[in-house]
Parts: C-alpha cells; sequence; structure tokens
C-alpha cells in the first residue's frame, strides 16, 4: 500500500511500462442465472464499499453499438461478474446501484451509469469518481492503470480489452481481466482516501468526486 505522503503525482506511460504485471488472485464469481445473482446481492448488500466497473462488446464499424455486458462488484472477499444478458430479472441487483449506503467506486463511472441504464434501469446513487478523487488529491493520472501505477507500483493488463464480452461462456482471461478492473478500482479507493484524510482537501475546493 501507498505511503499516505505521495513521492510524485503523475507517472507516465513509459515509466508504467517497465513495471511488474499485477493480477486480481482472489476468489471471483461469475453470475449467470438469476439464482446466482440473488444470492450475490445478498452478499454485497452487508458491503459498505465495492468496486465498479462494466465491460462493453467493442465496435469497429461506424454506427454500431452494443449494450453493456458484464457488470462487476469487487467485494472485500471476491469479485462478482454479472452477465447481464443471461439474467432475466434484474431488481435486486437495481437496488444495490441505487444504495446510497453501498459507495460503488470506479473510474469514468458516469458514462458507464449510462449505457448500463439501458439494460438495466436504476436510480444511481452512492457513486464515488475515482478522477475526482485523484485529482484532489493532486495526482495528474486519471485513468485505473495510471493510477495503479503511481499509488502501489505495478501495472494492470488492458490486453483483454477489446473483446467479446457478450460472449454466452467467458474465457478464463477475460474473467481476470474483469474482475482485476473492479477489484483495483476499490483498492485505488483506499488508497486515495488515505492520502486525502492526511492531506484534506480545502473547503473552497469542494468534493467534486462524490455522485449521488
Amino acid at each position: 500500500m501507498p505511503t499516505h505522503t505521495l513521492q510524485k503525482h503523475f507517472i507516465s506511460k513509459k515509466e508504467i511500462s517497465t513495471l511488474p504485471l499485477k493480477r486480481y488472485t482472489g476468489s471471483i464469481h461469475v453470475i449467470d442465472s438469476d439464482a446466482k445473482m440473488r444470492a450475490a446481492v445478498r452478499a454485497l448488500g452487508r458491503e459498505k464499499v465495492l468496486g465498479f466497473d462494466t465491460e462493453t462488446r467493442p465496435a469497429f464499424k461506424k454506427g454500431e453499438s452494443y449494450p453493456s455486458s458484464l457488470l462487476q462488484l469487487a467485494a472485500g472477499d471476491g469479485v462478482y461478474i454479472f452477465q447481464i444478458g443471461r439474467i432475466n430479472y434484474h431488481e435486486p441487483l437495481a437496488g444495490i446501484l441505487a444504495d446510497r449506503n453501498v459507495r460503488k467506486t470506479g473510474i469514468g463511472v458516469s458514462d458507464d451509469i449510462k449505457k448500463l441504464n439501458d439494460v438495466l434501469p436504476f436510480e444511481p446513487s452512492g457513486f464515488i469518481e475515482l478522477a475526482g478523487m485523484a485529482a484532489n488529491a493532486g495526482i495528474k493520472n486519471a485513468g485505473i492503470r495510471g493510477l495503479a501505477a503511481l499509488l502501489f507500483g505495478f501495472r494492470i493488463s488492458k490486453q483483454t480489452q477489446r473483446s467479446r464480452w457478450d460472449a454466452p461462456t467467458l474465457a478464463h482471461a477475460q474473467i481476470v481481466y474483469a474482475a482485476t478492473d473492479a477489484w483495483i478500482c476499490r483498492e485505488i479507493y483506499f488508497a486515495l482516501l488515505g492520502i486525502l484524510r492526511h492531506n484534506p482537501v480545502p473547503p473552497h475546493r469542494g468534493t467534486p468526486h462524490k455522485m449521488q
């Protein structure tokens, strides 16, 4: 874990490329049915902070677009990957996303929420944008890869980013990639929280990172 006093506030792509690669190695739960979804939601409802991310099938042609395929939520004891297209009853999952008492932390959450809402309607609450927290901490990197490198000294792979996320059966590499993104968002949140608590944001700057 990083110290509360940062040694530097920016890391370049070249520097990131020299760092050791790391991926999530904890428990991963792929949720592909309503029954699994209900059990997962019960477990997630006991959490205070979740890492949040989504994956969408990439579009390669002009005017082509696809709905969100996956929703990833990282808890303290594991990562839950929801295959949205294989779940018929979304209401319990929507409840977690609308629960203001469960913080959902991620990068680019506004875009993810908008796209996710097209297939899984919910009233978003409790979302925290990590890029805003990083800016408040004086950090110039805003992406997951840069923040992970700057705060923890390792890089995460983006190799599987543009793959068929809507496939009925996910490949092992896809599962690990999706879990890593959600897991690292949760870790980044706690690291940034420690930095901001040690170096509080002046009142006049506000707290633009929190989304209710």
